[in-house]
């Protein structure tokens, strides 16, 4: 019987909201046991320093130094890891000792996967240094030189939660199943009825909203689409939104974080006058619902069964437009993953211990199928503490 480890994975994403932790005890196949997990939030002037890091990386050149803003942020990203790990470790009562290894994704700066180059930063080696425990980092760049997007990375994890629920029977998972992920950016798994695999990025998820609301708000986010809610779709801007070569190009495909900005919502010659704040948001809003519907042709067959998780799951006005877009029902056949039993917030995390335990035992990380790499290839970089 393959032994078992206990490991903790570590995921900054691309909305900037903070680090979410969580444990992990399992063989790096469908024997997983959930443990405890937590959200330490990044501060206001954090969030900042990561922005500016955001904005020079495009710039960086891969022959040249660090830059001095995301050198700030490195070291910023790798301060704030070792923090989290010793809080979370504290509250569970726990020590270095109790953990095999930590999972860390790094906070991600750049993805250009036509350049074959992406940036995630946090300092691995720092990290295992002052936690005292093995870390993994680095998940991304292996599929890249074996020809691969480098993203996404959870599918295979989707894959093995489904395989855990099924053999336990805790609660019936109809394939073929899509699992949606709506962080900054949105990704879907698609696992079919003879589990093979497909995942790819499908656009914007939470980023533009979130940029909307903080560019005309005080807010960081649009709570539970209050915002949206109250505003009316303009169909004009939509249309350009939705006018973007990206959408038919077949997977697999991964996106930058900014490779879908604001600029279409400003005033052009040819749109109406600047709208209002929640006409914005009930416009981006429903942008991420149709990027999502717009991944269902380069599916196999019409999933079963949509389970979404990441923060966008919380939006309520989102949630909604996905069901009208993909002609669902909200708690049947499109459903939060709580309501099918998986861990919610979580579960990104537990995705990077999940791999971090299969890149110490040389498994699999990607497959072309996903990300497009040329043989189902491991990865990670391994640091000592």
């Amino acid at each position: 019987m393959s032994k078992d480890f206990v490991a903790i994975g570590l995921m900054s994403g691309t909305s900037l909201d903070g680090i979410d932790i969580a444990l992990l005890t399992t063989n790096g196949e469908a024997r997983i046991a959930f443990g405890a997990s937590a959200t330490y939030a990044y501060q206001t002037a954090d969030k900042e320093i990561l922005r500016a890091a955001l904005a020079a990386a495009p710039d960086w050149s891969p022959n040249q130094p660090m830059p001095k803003n995301i050198a700030h942020a490195h070291g910023l990203v790798t301060e704030r890891h070792i923090e989290t790990v010793q809080a979370f470790l504290a509250a569970q009562n726990m020590t270095a000792g109790d953990i095999d290894l930590l999972g860390l994704h790094g906070q991600t700066i750049l993805h250009a996967p036509a350049c074959a180059r992406t940036v995630q930063i946090g300092d691995g080696a720092r990290l295992a240094k002052q936690t005292g425990i093995d870390v993994v980092a680095d998940f991304r760049s292996a599929d890249m030189k074996a020809g691969g997007q480098g993203a996404p990375l959870t599918p295979l994890y989707h894959a093995a939660l489904g395989e855990k629920f099924a053999a336990q029977n805790a609660k019936s998972i109809p394939y073929p199943l899509a699992v949606l992920n709506l962080g900054g950016v949105g990704n879907v798994t698609f696992i079919g009825r003879d589990k093979k695999l497909l995942g790819f990025d499908t656009g914007p998820a939470n980023a533009l909203i979130d940029d909307w609301v903080r560019q005309h708000t005080k807010a960081d986010y649009d709570h539970n689409g209050a915002l949206a809610a109250k505003g009316t779709i303009d169909n004009e801007r939509l249309a350009q939104l939705l006018d973007n070569d990206y959408f038919a190009l077949p997977p697999p495909k991964s996106l930058d974080r900014f490779d879908f900005t604001l600029d279409l919502m400003h005033a052009k010659p040819a749109l109406s006058p600047v709208m209002s704040v929640a006409d914005g948001a009930a416009t981006l809003t429903d942008f991420t619902a149709c990027a999502v519907a717009q991944a269902v042709p380069h599916f196999p067959e019409p999933p079963a069964l949509w389970v979404v998780c990441g923060g966008g799951r919380h939006n309520q006005t989102l949630m909604q437009a996905l069901a009208t877009h993909l002609n669902l029902s909200l708690g049947e056949n499109l459903v939060t993953a709580e309501q099918a039993g998986w861990p919610g917030d979580e579960l990104e995390a537990q995705a990077f211990a999940w791999l971090a335990v299969r890149a110490h035992l040389g498994l699999p990380l990607t497959m072309p199928t996903i990300t497009g790499c040329t043989a189902p290839t491991t990865g990670g970089i391994f640091f000592s503490k």
